[in-house]
Parts: structure tokens; sequence; C-alpha cells
């Protein structure tokens, strides 16, 4: 089983992730998005995996990201908002195979492994 976690390890609700992941003696890679950002198609398959849209996986705290979720923007721009600016992508994601899941609250990672 690979697990693999796209964070950003300053994140509280990061560290908590690999935390619950470590006590349960799972491994896992770590993907720091905010480092080496991910390209619009890589956006794409994490929100295929996950089964939400574009919109769903904003994160609102973020400047601009109440703005893009209000307009009219569509899946392509919104993904490509995230691309040049990889703060606006939620965070943490966990992939396990085939299988994704956006890990807010961190229990949810439960429901992949």
């Amino acid at each position: 089983m690979t697990v693999t976690v796209y964070e950003k390890r300053t994140c509280t609700t990061c560290r908590k992730l690999a935390e619950l992941l470590t006590e349960r003696g799972i491994d896992f890679e770590r993907v720091e998005y905010h480092v080496e950002p991910l390209s619009a198609g890589e956006i794409r398959a994490l929100l295929d995996k996950m089964g939400i849209s574009a919109r769903e996986a904003l994160r609102m705290r973020e400047e601009g990201a109440a703005q893009l979720a209000a307009s009219d923007a569509g899946e392509d721009e919104i993904v490509a908002a995230m691309a040049a600016r990889p703060e606006l992508l939620q965070r943490p994601i966990v992939v396990n195979g085939e299988r994704a899941v956006l890990a807010r609250p961190v229990e949810r990672v439960l429901e992949i492994l």
C-alpha cells in the first residue's frame, strides 16, 4: 500500500494527519505541493480520485478564493488558478491507490485505508 499525502508541513491539520498515520504504523510519502507546485493535470487527477469539483477544493481562507468560487469560472479556470497559486488548493489530500480524500477532519483518511 502506497499512501501519498499532499501537504504543507507548516499546516496544523497536515501535522495532525502525519501524527495519526504514524501512530497507526502507516508509511506515507509526502508531497509538499507548495514547494513543487502541481500541474493542472495532476490537480484534475486528484479531484477525480476524490470525487469533488475544483470549486469544492478551494481553500476559502486564501485571498481571491471566495471571488473565484462566486464567479462563473469553470472547472478549467479554477484548476488553472490552483496550479498558478497552490495555496488555493485545500490540504491535506491523501491518495491510496485509485482513491483519495481531502482529510478535513484528519479522521477522513480512515475511509481510504
